[in-house]
């Protein structure tokens, strides 16, 4: 069993997570399951020795079904926020994300066949022009997708009530 890159310290609960930037002709990869009444980024924690370039490479692989490209790193970002579901439920939580633009493949087909802490996990296409329509994470996607970047971008958001 890999180890993921985190911990938990009394209700604080730590991860290094790798994200993918999956965008098709103005629409934006994000996944949902039935548990969770948000949309969130496809990928998932980094495995202790493994680069985060790796570990997204694998997630969207086992998320997606389809091997995607990574183009480059865009944004480094700093989450803070309470988790009001499963296992973390309660939990003051701190996220460190590298998300990676990937290459796109001209297509919109997946291969998904994901779960997620035994839940069924379904990837959903959303315009990226209306994403503000839609309860989804993280929440700068939105406006980074309809501007321009200029190298890695340091984000920080704080979601805590």
């Amino acid at each position: 069993m890999e180890h993921n890159c985190g911990f938990r310290d009394g209700n604080r609960w730590f991860r290094y997570r790798a994200a993918a930037i999956i965008v098709e002709d103005g629409y934006v990869l994000f996944a949902g399951n039935e548990n969770e009444d948000y949309f969130y980024s496809v990928g998932g924690a980094v495995h202790m020795g493994e680069t985060a370039e790796e570990a997204v490479k694998r997630e969207v692989l086992e998320e997606t079904g389809v091997q995607y490209e990574v183009d480059y790193l865009a944004v480094i970002h700093e989450n803070f926020f309470d988790e009001n579901a499963g296992s973390l439920k309660g939990m003051d939580c701190h996220e460190i994300a590298m998300y990676f633009m990937m290459k796109p493949r001209g297509t919109r087909e997946l291969n998904s066949n994901s779960y997620t802490m035994g839940v069924k996990e379904t990837m959903h296409w959303l315009p990226v022009r209306e994403l503000d329509k839609y309860k989804a994470y993280p929440s700068f996607m939105k406006d980074y997708l309809q501007s321009e970047h200029n190298g890695v971008e340091h984000i920080i958001t704080d979601e805590r009530v």
